[in-house]
């Protein structure tokens, strides 16, 4: 699995010398990796449709229990298998869609490794490699919404999707932190099976809300679901594989592999399926409002979304074999729906419906695929949507919190869904042929292949249901519940109140579509102007408030003062480090003279002289030599101190320092006064501040002693390892010998500095 996982990056770097030797068929040549892919992992399907779970680990980073650990159990698998087999459709169709793109090298790199990505994401069975996953998807994502990068939507769109879902990854990380500290693993196989231990903890509720704003901002969860729309500035293969099986989808995979530890606490079943509704409502409503069918697509990914995110909040049995069901039934007909979306707007040259009519004469094959898939989409029978669509409506009828709520709006959006289905299906193909900015025809075969095999498999898996339920998804039902379950799907089970609730979402939905052309503008207009106080206008005032602010602190602290600068830094290190200092330590200030020689008062005093005299005098001449006074004084204390190395170097660099300030001197103008005296009394007060600070923090370090002193081991050792009885030397040359050379370059620098100094003025003479 770990090969399954590189072999993405690894062919991503030989993609760009692939590319001028294959040219067109570059998407072909690619196509065989998922390809693969898919296969590898549909030989794990006996095994794990046993209820085996396959485990592989490789060391990355043991001291630190990280590891490239992979588990693949029915979830990982059902989401590994789409990834990769919907790839192979997704790379034959970006080769034909991007055909004569200038940089479709470029987009195959960032294609693979996103599939990589995604890949390690699913299979990781270690929060740490997980989340490089999860932020690796949100980087390469970036990159592929942002494809088209002249084009200023583009990079705006990529912006937004970077920023909510990457803010989201900041909250996530904290939360999976928290989990692997209760769980006492970053083992994802360990820490599910400690779950009580992880409910009862104090952190419970702070790391449930920590996931949950990850996986909903990644998942485009209300009301973090404009980004998604949005991202379709993306190239159409982009939204394709974005929106099927992949990116969108990271969310509702974390959500689902965690759900077995998080299904007993109310906050994470009430949160998921309350705004796991509002968001399928609010898809739905957004869809039928918009023109464009790639956002008529997004929105109902938003749905379908909400969706899944509700059927797991719900938590039965029969919602989780729901959750599954319409996982595999909208990955299947979203895919072939993008696909033929833009395989319309490559041949037409439009987006809008509005525009579109009467394609069908022109474009059959596409017409009948897209009525297909569509039919999924809305649910009907005998297609596989329409049996994901009875399982949810049996799962909300069994609910037991918010039933109605949650049915009133399932049903809604069933009716909603129901006319978008009609919309994309019926719309572009039937009518009066319209003249579009390209002459229509048919798409090639690379951009219809995908559509149709997945829409024939969408047909496939509603008439012959048990395939796909023995094959995985009873294995994945298992692994996203508590208790094992066992469950029949079948196209028909006959006259019920889930199908009378299909029956009137058809009714309603058929209204809906005939009434659409003449409601659409005013719904249209109604969601412009709601949208200037929904969601993404609050992103957007978050992200101007940003900007103010940055430009306002720019001007107040970076204004190019650098005495301003020297402020800002010394306030905030007195007014920080000043309260850690006194409210960690207090303030134990205790001075012993006992034992101190009077000639140690008069270095200090002396000192005390040199600085005072240094910032008074109105003398330059005098200021310099105040502060070689200053520094001498200092050399004597290291000195008395035992320590003669410092003394000397101290010595000779005040007095090469000295004479370097003498010669600069008559080069200066004379003092001038610059400053207020309201300035000079603040420089003053800041002055006496961090001198206060440092004071209390060295008599505070007096009393603090965490190890033994250093100079045992010096006195015991000089002789043994350094071959030396002179301590001071073995210091310098052996222990200390990179200090020493420091110190001896110092001396060497103010040397040159004195020399050229000397020489300039004696050549100016």
């Amino acid at each position: 699995m770990l090969f399954a996982v590189l072999s993405g990056f690894i062919l991503a770097m030989f993609t760009p010398l692939l590319q001028p030797v294959a040219q067109n068929k570059t998407g072909w040549i690619l196509a065989i990796l998922p390809l693969s892919l898919t296969l590898y992992f549909a030989s794990f399907v006996p095994a794990v449709s046993q209820g085996e779970v396959i485990y592989q680990e490789w060391q990355w980073l043991p001291g630190m229990d990280i590891n490239l650990s992979f588990m693949l159990d029915g979830l990982s698998l059902l989401f590994a298998l789409l990834i990769s087999f919907i790839g192979v459709f997704i790379f034959i169709y970006a080769g034909s869609y991007l055909q004569g793109h200038k940089s479709t090298a470029r987009f195959f790199v960032i294609m693979l490794a996103f599939m990589a990505s995604m890949l390690g994401l699913v299979l990781s069975d270690n929060l740490i490699s997980l989340f490089v996953f999860w932020e690796l998807t949100s980087i390469t994502s970036y990159l592929l919404i942002g494809f088209d990068h002249e084009d200023e939507s583009a990079r705006r769109s990529a912006l937004q999707g970077l920023f909510v879902t990457v803010g989201g990854g900041l909250a996530l990380m904290a939360g999976l932190i928290m989990l692997a500290t209760v769980g006492g693993s970053y083992q994802l196989s360990e820490i599910l099976t400690a779950s009580d231990s992880v409910l009862e903890s104090s952190l419970a509720v702070g790391m449930i809300i920590c996931i949950l704003l990850g996986t909903f901002t990644k998942s485009a969860q209300f009301p973090f679901h404009f980004w998604l729309p949005n991202a379709m500035a993306a190239p159409t293969p982009v939204s394709a594989y974005l929106h099927s099986a992949t990116m969108v989808k990271a969310g509702i995979y974390l959500m689902a592999r965690l759900n077995p530890a998080f299904t007993e606490h109310a906050l994470w079943t009430v949160s998921l399926s309350l705004f796991g509704a509002i968001t399928m409502f609010v898809g739905a409503y957004l869809a039928y409002s918009a023109t464009d069918i790639k956002k008529v697509l997004a929105y109902s990914t938003v749905m379908a979304l909400g969706t899944l995110t509700m059927l797991l909040g719900i938590g039965t049995e029969y919602a989780l074999i729901a959750f599954t069901c319409f996982l595999l039934a909208h990955s299947l007909y979203k895919a072939a729906l993008f696909m033929l979306a833009g395989a319309i707007d490559h041949e037409i040259g439009t987006k809008d419906l509005t525009l579109m009519g009467g394609l069908r004469s022109k474009m059959p094959r596409t017409a009948v695929i897209t009525a297909i898939a569509a039919l999924s989409l809305a649910g009907m029978p005998p297609l596989f949507g329409f049996i994901a669509k009875e399982a949810m409506f049996e799962a909300v009828i069994g609910n037991d919190s918010y039933q109605a709520l949650i049915l009133i709006l399932a049903l809604a959006a069933a009716m909603l869904v129901m006319a978008i289905a009609a919309v994309v299906a019926i719309k572009p193909f039937y009518g009066e042929l319209r003249s579009t900015p390209k002459k229509p025809h048919e798409a090639p075969l690379a951009m219809l292949i995908g559509p149709a095999i997945l829409a024939v498999l969408s047909l496939m898996f509603g008439l012959l249901p048990w395939v796909p339920q023995n094959s995985i998804l009873s294995a994945t039902v298992n692994a996203v519940s508590v208790t094992p379950a066992s469950f029949s799907l079948a196209l028909w089970h006959g006259f019920n109140l889930p199908l009378l609730l299909s029956v009137i979402a058809l009714i309603g939905g058929i209204l809906l579509f005939v009434f659409w052309q003449k409601t659409r503008p005013a719904i249209g207009h109604l969601t412009t102007q709601a949208s200037r106080f929904g969601p993404e206008a609050g992103y957007f005032s978050m992200m101007n408030g940003i900007t103010y602010i940055a430009s306002w602190q720019t001007r107040l602290l970076q204004n190019g003062k650098l005495g301003n600068y020297m402020i800002v830094m010394i306030l905030t290190t007195v007014i920080l480090v000043g309260y850690t200092l006194l409210s960690q330590y207090g303030l134990n200030v205790y001075l012993n003279v006992e034992g101190i020689a009077f000639y140690e008062f008069f270095i200090v005093l002396l000192m005390l002289l040199a600085t005072i005299y240094a910032i008074s005098t109105r003398s330059r001449l005098g200021a310099v030599a105040s502060m070689g006074v200053l520094g001498f004084t200092v050399a004597l204390v290291f000195i008395h101190f035992s320590a003669p190395d410092l003394g000397i170097t101290q010595v000779l660099v005040e007095t090469l320092t000295v004479i370097l300030l003498v010669l600069v001197l008559f080069k200066l103008p004379g003092f001038s006064r610059y400053s207020s005296r309201y300035e000079v009394i603040r420089d003053a007060s800041v002055a006496v501040l961090m001198g206060v600070l440092m004071t209390l923090l060295t008599l505070a370090a007096i009393d603090v002693q965490f190890f033994e002193t250093i100079s045992g081991f010096f006195v015991e050792s000089s002789y043994p390892l350094a071959k030396g009885r002179n301590i001071v030397n073995v210091i310098l040359v052996d222990f200390r010998a990179l200090d020493t050379l420091g110190e001896i370059f110092v001396l060497a620098i103010a040397a040159l500095g004195v020399f050229s100094m000397l020489k300039l003025r004696a050549e100016e003479k």
